[in-house]
């Protein structure tokens, strides 16, 4: 696995000019803006960048910022169509070239730094943050934040994720506290007579009789690396609360006797068939669509996928709360879910020409992401409070997550919120490893281990 991993990088390094200079053909959305006054916005104000944007302005010139996000499903493409709408009317100078970002857990994004081809305004995790803070390719964004208003607006709940580990903003975060949730196919499991798993054995024999009726018992998209973590971390939590959070803040080790259990859990699950053989080659779009298809019973993803599982399912789908070793075991773990908050959003490049105007179009866009995921993804759990109301009620899976959250006491992160990275790192890659079988149980906490020595 770990040449597989050094293989793909290697790669990603060949072709990652490439893909920069096709960004246009890969993907071409535009919007024009009409630049706001730039005063006083970040260190950028007293450069070069600053006096181009208050040129621009004044001159009216048409300026292209180039962005690299999501953009493959409708809970990315709806709420980046809306920002484009809404950033014409608001800057109408401005043109935005979107670059669709990889689905390569931030590696092509890594090596566009590394050879000097950063876009203007770019996604980025808490492990790109670390990164490039440490090689100044991101821009502080403090006082963007608060001439903006962006800190009034925050929720109190999310204030701390808009701040780095040093106390600065590097990045406007869209999405507030997140979850991953443990979806299954209802119909499927009625049509089997099969009871929503509560312990292991509950689970062991639903993957028995999905097997034996042609039906995969759990579609993951292994291909990402952060699946796969998610995937070891709702089994992790079941035993220590804590999960890939406690261990990428040092206050548990992965040789604890909970992550060995978690890991031997795994292994065993992996052994029966919980997963499609070719789980680490399969991207999103293809276990997506085995689930919706009805070709899978289970899925694991954020509660972001709650829109497009109900529009495709509607009744016949929901999410259960992880399974664990035993009744007692599953009743406390409701408590403790994986995910979690991060300093993630829209960062931007302190070399870009027009870095003054790219820092308040990210922070625009920011906004109207919280907007359209309230109004049009039925999502309230946004960074931001944006006063608007959904079009239509609440999905029953968010209405019961949203009855669940009162009584949630302790949440783990998702990878892009870890905050060490040879940690980060080292979780996706062995964690694939786990889920493909190459690793055993033992093997898998070894690696682990030597990886964090």
């Amino acid at each position: 696995m770990k040449k597989k991993v050094l293989s793909s990088l290697i790669c990603l390094s060949m072709c990652a000019t490439m893909l920069f200079g096709c960004g246009n053909a890969a993907s071409e959305q535009t919007t024009t803006q009409d630049q706001a006054p730039a005063a006083e916005t970040t260190a950028a104000a007293e450069t070069p960048a600053a006096e181009a944007a208050e040129t621009t302005e004044a001159t009216g010139e048409k300026v292209t910022l180039s962005i690299y996000t999501q953009y493959a499903d409708d809970d990315t493409k709806v709420p980046y169509d809306y920002a484009v709408e809404q950033l014409a009317e608001a800057y109408p100078n401005v043109e935005l070239n979107l670059i669709v970002q990889a689905q390569d857990d931030g590696q092509t994004l890594k090596t566009l730094a590394a050879t000097g081809q950063l876009p203007d305004i770019y996604q980025a995790s808490t492990d790109l943050i670390n990164t490039f803070r440490s090689s100044n390719q991101i821009m502080v964004l403090n006082d963007v934040a608060e001439s903006t208003g962006f800190l009034e607006k925050l929720y109190d709940a999310n204030k701390d994720l808009a701040y780095a580990e040093d106390g600065n903003i590097y990045a406007f975060p869209f999405s507030g506290q997140e979850y991953v949730l443990w979806y299954y196919n209802k119909a499927l499991f009625a049509e089997y007579n099969l009871e929503v798993p509560q312990t292991y054995d509950d689970l062991l024999n639903c993957i028995n009789v999905f097997k034996e009726n042609g039906i995969v018992p759990l579609a993951l998209f292994g291909q990402e690396g952060w699946n796969t973590a998610a995937a070891f971390d709702v089994i992790a939590t079941r035993y220590n609360a804590g999960g890939i959070k406690a261990l990428d803040e040092g206050s548990a080790s992965v040789t604890d006797q909970a992550y060995v259990d978690a890991a031997n859990t795994m292994e065993q699950l992996v052994a029966a068939g919980l997963y499609q053989s070719d789980a680490t080659t399969t991207n999103y779009d293809q276990a997506s669509q085995m689930f919706l298809a009805g070709e899978a019973a289970m899925f694991i993803n954020g509660q972001w996928y709650i829109e497009d599982a109900t529009k495709a399912l509607g009744e016949n789908v929901d999410w259960m709360f992880y399974p664990a070793a035993d009744a007692a075991s599953y009743e406390a773990g409701k408590a403790a879910f994986s995910g979690g908050g991060s300093a993630s959003g829209f960062a931007v490049n302190p070399d870009s020409p027009n870095a003054a105007l790219a820092a308040e179009v990210a922070e625009f866009i920011t906004e109207k992401y919280c907007e359209a995921k309230v109004m049009y993804r039925h999502n309230p759990l946004v960074a931001l409070d944006t006063g608007k109301e959904p079009d239509s009620e609440y999905p029953a899976m968010m209405k019961k997550l949203s009855d669940t959250l009162p009584s949630i006491t302790s949440t783990t992160k998702f990878t892009w919120g870890l905050t060490n990275s040879t940690f980060n790192d080292a979780i996706q890659s062995e964690s694939q490893g786990l889920v493909s079988g190459q690793f055993s149980a033992a093997e898998f906490i070894e690696n682990m281990a030597d990886s964090m020595q």
